[in-house]
């Protein structure tokens, strides 16, 4: 017989990264909490990646699958960043974030409010905390895309080099001299001592390139480079989602929403894991100390620079194709504080506008102009 009113200090819904990271962090705590998704035992199929310095230490060390100690962008010259990169074990990460001590309702969450989840079994939650973790499902704004082929790493060899990996590679996949109107790279990232992913990119698009398309350019780039990879394998990856969920001011949604869908995503990187999982932290000592969790996760600063970079996608949405790549030729020659402020952390708004104001003075003076009208002007979604 299910219970159709269920009483708890923490109510999650949804079971993705973010919602699971939450409750798991939550129950860890001692408080109780009950998770609520339509599909609560749903295999995680999704590739996750993150900077190393980003995990917080308690995520499991099985569940990470492999690590460099740093990265190469092509833009179209060589940059190599050395920051520690990880690729997570998804399968173990999800089984790592135990439910121990959560109670876990299946069925759809119907309706959701501050206090309280009604769900398609009948069942009603009451909670003196609710936060919805569902995920970023806008079909809308702007986007990112990806069509990958998993391969043994001996067959990834010519295209790494002698590259740990490779973040993005900008250089033209046909091997014209132009780029294409929307603009795609190659990301070539191992995820274990023996297999890489090779996918085919769009970093950020309104509308952006469709997955079909992606899986055609990368098909005229391993021709192009005379790699043997067959890009239509059963062993593949599929990418589309929004990086803009939560809107321009999430701090204002009730009830308190959280990772993709709750402004936790990085708009102009689609990395939205490693922050969740450290932002759990954040609700859990909120509703510890019977604090407001919206407050906690979204500070005056936190504000701020969700502002800045909103600004920034809007800036790079912009871009033509050419000045697409310079713009990324130039960010990477910052000094790596200035890249860490921009593409980590939440609670540097100095040093975001820092990188910014850094990006106008280094970059060609076209690039610096387009990227600073870019961003004044009105929001492009």
């Amino acid at each position: 017989m299910v219970d159709t009113d269920l009483r708890c200090t923490l109510a999650v819904v949804g079971a993705g990264p973010a919602g699971r990271s939450l409750a798991h962090r939550a129950a860890v705590a001692g408080i109780d909490v009950v998770l609520v998704d339509r599909d609560p035992d749903r295999v995680w199929r999704s590739t996750y990646a993150t900077w190393t310095d980003e995990l917080p230490s308690w995520v499991d060390a099985t569940a990470i699958a492999h690590q460099v100690d740093s990265v190469a962008v092509y833009s179209p010259g060589q940059h190599t960043l050395r920051r520690g990169y990880t690729v997570l074990d998804t399968p173990t990460l999800q089984r790592s974030l135990n439910l121990d001590g959560v109670r876990v309702v299946g069925g759809t969450a119907m309706t959701a409010d501050a206090r309280s989840v009604s769900v398609s079994t009948g069942t009603t939650v009451h909670a003196q905390v609710v936060v919805d973790a569902r995920g970023s499902i806008s079909t809308t704004g702007p986007a990112q895309t990806a069509y990958g082929v998993f391969v043994p790493a001996e067959s990834a060899t010519p295209i790494l080099g002698d590259d740990p990996a490779v973040l993005m590679d900008w250089r033209t996949f046909d091997g014209s001299d132009r780029q294409p109107r929307v603009p795609s790279f190659l990301y070539t990232v191992p995820v274990s001592p023996d297999r890489v992913l090779v996918e085919e990119t769009c970093l950020v698009g309104h509308p952006a390139l469709s997955v079909g398309t992606l899986r055609e350019r990368l098909r005229t780039r391993m021709n192009r480079l005379g790699h043997a990879i067959d890009v239509d394998g059963d062993d593949i990856e599929r990418v589309h989602f929004a990086v803009t969920g939560g809107g321009g001011r999430p701090w204002t949604s009730r009830p308190t929403t959280f990772g993709a869908a709750g402004g936790l995503m990085h708009p102009a990187t689609g990395y939205s894991v490693a922050t969740s999982m450290r932002c759990a932290d954040d609700v859990v000592a909120a509703i510890e100390r019977n604090g407001d969790p919206g407050s906690a996760l979204w500070t005056a600063r936190a504000r701020l620079v969700h502002t800045l970079r909103r600004r920034g996608l809007n800036a790079l949405l912009g871009l033509d194709a050419e000045t697409t790549v310079e713009f990324f030729d130039a960010f990477f020659t910052l000094p790596p504080d200035r890249q860490r402020a921009y593409l980590s952390g939440r609670d540097d708004p100095r040093g975001v506008m820092a990188a910014m104001l850094t990006m106008m003075r280094v970059a060609d003076p076209g690039v610096g102009i387009a990227v600073a009208r870019g961003a004044a002007a009105p929001t492009r979604w």
